[in-house]
């Protein structure tokens, strides 16, 4: 896809931005070419505003409360991991990761810089690590997320260490490569992870990535780390950009899971494209974040492709958590399947909107679009917003919503039975999550998923 430029007069920024600039940008260190694309990035992002609530892409959202010079900036190859108290994030992550099975490699960053590199297949067959030493680097860059806008231009301007995950034209990958991005420390710093997958003509393959606070109850507890809840949580901004190029032919499934702290800003873009024949299987997962927003485009540009999209979310206390996504039809023949699901309780907020778009040409082209959500307390909100765009006649599209509370009926029925209320209303919201936790498409994640999810359903009405 060819990336497209912003052009014409924008309208000028309003106050002055005093860490995320031009010159701050330029200081990082990196390739000639990345060190060029990071400038040209943060001269267009400091020349055209901030995003409101009053976009239409971002009603609903709490954009408006942002305040970028609240956080310090990356500190590139310098971010240094004795930043994080208690254990080395090699212990932080071992047992996590290890909980995934079997890895064809793992790649770790700490607050957006590389940290550890390990590979159990030949170069041959798959390569991970730095972008900037991919011998395509520079092409493969941006390749995806071809029309920038506000926070993917901000991580094309600071993204510290890009990381690419590259399986040549018929490779089958038995097991998965895990991406953790760790982020801690006690500054409020913004952190950029970038990573770039791309699966060649014919090959099978799977990715794990987690963005996990270094206080993440999914980590292992080797040693006293602070908790989610510990009111000394600076907060963090993290603004991950996820590009995944899935060729003619190829197969690939992609988890992402997020688990963030309470106090910190995630505002995440996932950008794929289809080929011919493909196949991408994506499931997102959102627990953490105070506001936690994760935009997903999907483009189906060659005939016969399909892309299968899920997601899971549950979000307790004040936390929002904000789902966009596109559905969009090149191609004759695609087809796209997309199921989110989530809850919310006390007086979290969670957005649902999403857009099928079928362009002329795409003829028989197939899309579902659902969201289902739970409402557990009165002080809870949910709001679900479907839409379609169809430019051809010949195609089979549909979109659907629900938004209410635990089902009665459900609920009566184990109370009779001798459960006690709070009992029962876990025990529906955990089945509500089983189903969609099943359609992990990576093994090993599932289990991660299916446990994350039980022991975030089982504080509800503890």
């Amino acid at each position: 896809m060819e990336r497209r430029l912003a052009t014409g007069p924008r309208p000028a920024r309003g106050p002055t931005l005093s860490t995320f600039t031009p010159d701050n940008a330029a200081s990082l260190p990196g390739a000639p070419w990345l060190r060029q694309r990071r400038a040209a990035a943060a001269e267009e992002f400091v020349g055209a505003p901030l995003p409101t609530g009053k976009d239409e892409v971002w009603r609903y959202s709490r954009i408006d409360a942002l305040d970028l010079d609240r956080y310090a900036g990356p500190a590139g190859s310098t971010v240094g991991t004795g930043e994080l108290p208690g254990p080395s994030p090699s212990d932080r992550v071992r047992w996590l990761v290890d909980g995934l099975g079997p890895r064809s490699g793992l790649v770790v960053t700490v607050n957006g810089s590389l940290a550890t590199v390990a590979s159990a297949t030949p170069e041959s067959l798959l390569t991970i690590g730095r972008l900037s030493e991919h011998p395509e680097a520079e092409a493969l860059f941006g390749s995806v997320a071809t029309d920038p806008r506000e926070f993917v231009l901000l991580n094309e301007a600071f993204t510290a260490d890009p990381l690419v995950v590259d399986v040549p034209a018929g490779t089958d990958l038995e097991h998965p490569v895990v991406v953790v991005h760790l982020v801690g420390g006690p500054t409020s710093r913004a952190v950029f992870p970038r990573t770039v997958v791309r699966a060649g003509p014919g090959a099978r393959a799977s990715v794990v990535e987690l963005v996990v606070d270094a206080a993440s109850p999914l980590l292992a507890d080797p040693a006293p780390t602070p908790s989610l809840d510990d009111p000394g949580d600076p907060g963090h901004l993290v603004v991950p950009v996820t590009e995944l190029r899935v060729a003619d032919g190829a197969t690939l499934a992609f988890v992402s899971i997020q688990a963030l702290g309470p106090a910190t800003w995630q505002l995440a873009h996932q950008a794929s494209v289809i080929g011919a024949g493909a196949a991408l299987d994506s499931f997102a997962v959102a627990l953490g974040g105070g506001y936690a927003r994760l935009r997903t485009d999907s483009a189906l540009v060659g005939e016969s492709g399909s892309s299968r999209l899920r997601a899971a979310y549950l979000g307790r206390d004040d936390q929002m958590l904000d789902f966009r996504t596109l559905q969009d039809h090149a191609a004759p023949k695609t087809t796209s399947d997309l199921l989110f699901m989530g809850a919310v309780a006390d007086t979290a907020h969670s957005v649902y909107s999403g857009l099928i778009r079928v362009r002329r040409g795409a003829v028989k082209a197939d899309a579902v679009q659902t969201n289902h959500n739970l409402v557990l307390d009165e002080g809870a909100h949910a709001d679900s917003v479907p839409n379609l765009d169809i430019e051809e006649n010949d195609v089979r599209c549909s979109h659907g919503s629900t938004v209410g509370p635990v089902d009665e009926d459900q609920r009566y029925y184990l109370e009779s039975r001798g459960v006690e209320p709070a009992t029962a209303e876990r025990l529906i919201v955990a089945g509500f999550f089983e189903a969609i936790a099943g359609q992990v498409p990576v093994a090993g994640a599932r289990t991660t998923v299916s446990r994350a999810l039980a022991e975030r359903t089982g504080g509800h009405g503890a």
